[in-house]
């Protein structure tokens, strides 16, 4: 009984390891977005992190029409990051959890 509970502390600690190790990894993966039309396009990591905005010259001279773009193409983006991140970890955790009756 003993054994069985060190075995699974030894593997929820190499579990979290391999999140953090995840979790970091996601910081190199870059996930690209962009407007429908290509006027706005967004690169985010997959830890949710923006790392580049690219504003087609024609959307500067209208402002409510650059927020809107932003705001739409932003939060693609970050869904998409978030659904990416999400996967990665349960795929992570899911690996590593002991296998318990009953969970």
């Amino acid at each position: 009984m003993f054994g069985d509970m060190m075995g699974m502390m030894n593997k929820l600690k190499e579990t979290q390891k391999k999140v953090e190790e995840t979790k970091e990894r996601l910081h190199t993966v870059l996930l690209d977005e962009a407007s429908n039309d290509n006027k706005l396009k967004v690169t985010i990591t997959g830890n949710r992190t923006i790392k580049s905005i690219d504003i087609d010259e024609k959307l500067l001279s209208d402002k409510e029409m650059l927020e809107d773009y932003l705001i739409l193409t932003l939060n693609k983006a970050i869904e998409r990051a978030t659904a990416v991140n999400e996967t990665e970890l349960a795929a992570v955790a899911k690996e590593g959890l002991p296998n318990i009756p009953g969970l």
